[in-house]
């Protein structure tokens, strides 16, 4: 059997074009999770591990999709390669239980773990850059200003959190926030 898995890092990002890569490459199952890389505790990850079989070969578009680093990409493969099963990454193509496939394996294995340290860094300096700025602000920005929120807090007045949020599209968890952040400065 063919499987496929594809991930994303956070809620935000798409999985679609993994997907349809996936199936073009005949996967007949598929599974996948919007979860962090750097987390263990993939479940879905940790079901395909469950399900795969002697015989079986595991599709990822990327090392990194399944591989928190170089060292633990290549545990898992190692691991898959004790049980036979095949393991194909798109983009290094299919990786072989030989020496040179685990010698192609370490290496890639430790580019992709480069690229991500390095997006980590340039990151972390872009914030450090940031932060310099006076008008920072960590932390996503926020959907709604000053303006609406009180337009909303006013409406309140008259009206129920659910007619609040039909009218104006701020969820009550922010009116209650952002009411009970209003109580404490009028304190």
């Amino acid at each position: 059997m063919r499987y496929g898995y594809a991930r994303v890092s956070t809620v935000h990002q798409d999985l679609e074009s993994q997907l349809q890569t996936l199936k073009k490459e005949g996967c007949e199952v598929i599974y996948s999770e919007k979860f962090t890389g750097t987390k263990v505790d993939r479940p879905q990850f940790q079901e395909l591990l469950t399900k795969i079989e002697a015989g079986d070969t595991l599709i990822v578009t990327k090392l990194d999709r399944f591989a928190r680093s170089a060292l633990d990409g290549i545990q898992i493969i190692r691991e898959l390669f004790k049980r036979g099963v095949k393991v194909h990454v798109l983009n290094m193509g299919l990786v072989e239980d030989t020496p040179p496939g685990r010698l192609i394996l370490t290496i890639m294995s430790g580019f992709a773990e480069f690229e991500r340290d390095m997006i980590v860094e340039r990151t972390r300096e872009g914030k450090a850059i940031a932060k310099q700025r006076d008008n920072f602000r960590d932390g996503r920005p926020k959907k709604f200003n000053k303006r609406q929120i009180g337009h909303a807090l006013q409406l309140l007045e008259s009206h129920s959190y659910k007619q609040v949020e039909e009218m104006t599209g701020i969820s009550k968890s922010t009116l209650i926030r952002a009411r009970k952040d209003s109580e404490r400065a009028a304190e």
